[in-house]
């Protein structure tokens, strides 16, 4: 199972907007765009799963919102502050989309 949050980054939209600019030039078919697509989806998040090792903290002021749906959790926080051994962040607004990460074969049932 992939995800397909990582289509509402910048580099998920731009594709989709180069994909249907050749859809429309008659360059591809809607249906290897769509297969574009989902190889995509898979090498994100494959890529995210395996490649990224940074851990980065964070500690919010207040927790706005939080919701359960669908094996999703989402947080929505205010005034949250970011540490990564010596570099430091702060922003108004943060909103955290978290989905298991680990493949079908290893979920427990």
């Amino acid at each position: 199972m992939t995800y397909q949050l990582y289509r509402n980054t910048t580099l998920g939209n731009t594709l989709q907007e180069s994909l249907d600019e050749l859809i429309q030039i008659q360059q591809i078919s809607p249906n290897l765009a769509l297969r574009v697509l989902l190889q995509f989806d898979r090498a994100i998040n494959q890529a995210l799963a395996t490649k990224v090792r940074t851990k980065i903290s964070f500690k919010a002021s207040k927790l706005n919102t939080y919701r359960f749906c669908d094996n999703v959790w989402t947080f929505l926080m205010s005034d949250v502050e970011f540490k990564e051994v010596q570099d430091f962040a702060q922003v108004d607004k943060l909103k955290i989309v978290a989905c298991d990460g680990r493949g079908e074969d290893t979920r427990q049932r």
